[in-house]
Parts: C-alpha cells; sequence; structure tokens
C-alpha cells in the first residue's frame, strides 16, 4: 500500500517536471524496519523511503568525500557539473549549452541551471533540495487522485520529507520520504537522511547503507527457512533496547554478522532462544574487545547480491565502537549497560 502511495506520488511529480532542470526522481526504496520486516513498534511504525536522484540534462554529480563523520556514515558533498550539450544534436535543440552560451543568453531564453536552484556554490544543498521537494509534494498531491481518499499532513523536516497519510479516522500511515544520490551503480547512497543533534552544513551528505541493508535482508529471505526466526530476534532485541544506551544499528550489525557466519538451517522458529544467546554473546565479546566492526566495510563474506563500491570493499575496517576503545568511562558504561540488557 505503501509503495502504491509513493508510486503514485512520484508519477504525478515527475508531470510536473518536464523537461526542467531539476532532480530527476527515480523510484522509491523502501529501507529500514518496517520494510525489512522487524518493525518494534507495530501499532506506531515510520514507513521510511529513500527517493533516488539523477542529474537533469546538461548536468552530472560528482560525489567529494570530506571525512569520516561521526558514527559508521561518512560525511560527502555532491558537486553538480554543468555538462555540455553542443554536439548532441536532439539535446540542442531543446536547450541551450549552459558551458557554451552567454549568460545573458541563458537568462533570457532558458530556465535556470540546477546550480542556480539547488545549490550553494557549486555543491547540491540538502536544505534546499528539501524544500523544494516539499513543494513538489504539495503540488502533486493535490493533482493525485488519491487526495480524494487520503488526507495528508505535512510535517517540519529540514533534510527530508515527513507526512501522515490518514482514511477514515482510523489508518494512519506514517511515511518519510528521503533522497540521494547513488555511487556508481552500487547499493550505497548519498543521503538526506540528518545525523540527529550533530549540526552539518546544509552541502553535506551522509553515505548511506541502507539500501545495501535491505538488500542483504531481501538475500536471507531467499534463502532462509519459512519459519526462520531471523527477524523475530531483531524484533526482540529493539524491544530490549529501549532506554539502554546501545542503539538498534549495532544490534542489527550483530545480528547481520551473525546470519553471514551461521548456516540459515540455525535460524528456525525453535532457535530463537539459542540464537537470541549467541546475539548475547557476540555483543559481549565486541563491549569487552571494545570492537564491533561495520558491516559492509571490508567485509569479504558480504553476499554478492548486495552490490558495493570498490572503495567500500576495500577500505579499511570501520569500529562502531571506537569511542570505547578511546575512553576507558564509556567502555565501563557500557559493559555495565551491557549487564542490565542481558538480565532483560
Amino acid at each position: 500500500m505503501v509503495y502504491n502511495l509513493v508510486d503514485t506520488f512520484i508519477f504525478y511529480s515527475r508531470n510536473l517536471l518536464p523537461n526542467s532542470f531539476l532532480p530527476v526522481l527515480q523510484l522509491p526504496i523502501g529501507v529500514g524496519s518496517a520494510f525489512e520486516g522487524w518493525s518494534p513498534h507495530e501499532e506506531d511504525r515510520i514507513y521510511h523511503l529513500l527517493v533516488p536522484l539523477k542529474p537533469p540534462h546538461g548536468h552530472a554529480f560528482h560525489p567529494e568525500l570530506l571525512d569520516a563523520g561521526v558514527g559508521p556514515a561518512r560525511n560527502f558533498c555532491i558537486r553538480v557539473e554543468p555538462l555540455c550539450t553542443c554536439t548532441d544534436e536532439q539535446l540542442a535543440e531543446k536547450m541551450l549549452c549552459f558551458l557554451h552560451q552567454p549568460e545573458e543568453e541563458l537568462r533570457r531564453n532558458q530556465e535556470p541551471s540546477l546550480r542556480d536552484t539547488l545549490c550553494t556554490g557549486s555543491y547540491l544543498d540538502v536544505h534546499k533540495t528539501a524544500r523544494w521537494f516539499h513543494q513538489l509534494v504539495k503540488a502533486s498531491w493535490a493533482r493525485s487522485p488519491l487526495s480524494s481518499q487520503w488526507h495528508m499532513t505535512l510535517l517540519p523536516s529540514s533534510c527530508s520529507c515527513r507526512f501522515q497519510l490518514a482514511k477514515d479516522k482510523t489508518k494512519r500511515l506514517n511515511i518519510e520520504l528521503m533522497f540521494g544520490v547513488r555511487q556508481g551503480f552500487s547499493d550505497i547512497f548519498l543521503s538526506s537522511e540528518s545525523t540527529a543533534d550533530i549540526f552539518t552544513p546544509s552541502t553535506m551528505w551522509l553515505e548511506s547503507y541502507a539500501v545495501a541493508e535491505a538488500a542483504f535482508f531481501r538475500h536471507v529471505a531467499t534463502r532462509a527457512p519459512q519459519n526462520s526466526c531471523h527477524l523475530k530476534c531483531l524484533q526482540v532485541c529493539a524491544r530490549i533496547l529501549v532506554g539502554s544506551a546501545f542503539s538498534t544499528y549495532t544490534l542489527k550489525t550483530v545480528v547481520m554478522h551473525l546470519l553471514t557466519i551461521l548456516p540459515v538451517s540455525c535460524w528456525r522458529e525453535r532457535d530463537l532462544v539459542p540464537r537470541l544467546q549467541d546475539i548475547m554473546w557476540f555483543l559481549c565479546h565486541c563491549v569487552e574487545n571494545k570492537c564491533l566492526n561495520h558491516y559492509f566495510f571490508s567485509n569479504g563474506n558480504v553476499p554478492s547480491e548486495v552490490v558495493l563500491p570498490l572503495a567500500l570493499r576495500t577500505a579499511e575496517p570501520l569500529n562502531l565502537f571506537q569511542r570505547l576503545a578511546q575512553d576507558p568511562d564509556a567502555h565501563a558504561e557500557a559493559l555495565r549497560e551491557f549487564m542490565d540488557l542481558q538480565d532483560r
């Protein structure tokens, strides 16, 4: 249902943007626990979707790595480069070349370039793109026949598009549309998703592994027994984590490692308790050794069905527990938190 609703929105959005020099919207990709099948709060879950952006005619996107970032995500900027369209006969008939036509003629006879609308300097701006996205949602929703069946309430967000759809006063869907630029032909994106409580410049895009994670769980689903307990393990762990300093991403990483290490035959429904014990043992080992490696960095066991850029496959391992290795007090607190978690 969520996919159908958002696909309809994308369809009407495309109709509002014929031959413009704004990003081209691709079909959305469902990510996160709701689409992976282990949402801890069934009654109040949020459906996260990533909408890939492609550059419009006469433009190219060039990601530039800034630094390693805070936590698992690396930080990038996306440089928008105008391309020469003089030699393309079909394009030359429809548009002036941003590189070789005089600026006065461009201003007089052609819509502004992507650099002039959604960029700060030469770099794609997350906040400007989000504002454009919000306006597009409102305009396309007004044209959609679904607007007569569902009531939309747009929610504030500077880095994504969040809204609630309500129907018959009984059904409510909470949806968040993030947007991102794909790295090559891989499942890794540069995403607009924000890092909570951390200020980042509006031209900074975070490397997102959400699509790769969704691809990983789809791959596991094709191999796991019909009554596999791996999603139930994630759901149970996510509920246990409430009020804990450990993040759901930590437990998700642990489960992904174990799904690679242990045969799929070990994840039957009757194996729920032993697998929960394995998860706790694995987490204990990582906390004690102050090291939990990110699943996709320099991991030769990632299934081939998950497409990673070469730079990620050959990168140095990324320790999600680096802070524990650097701060003895944080390590001691994590050990205490783990004991409490194990009791739960």
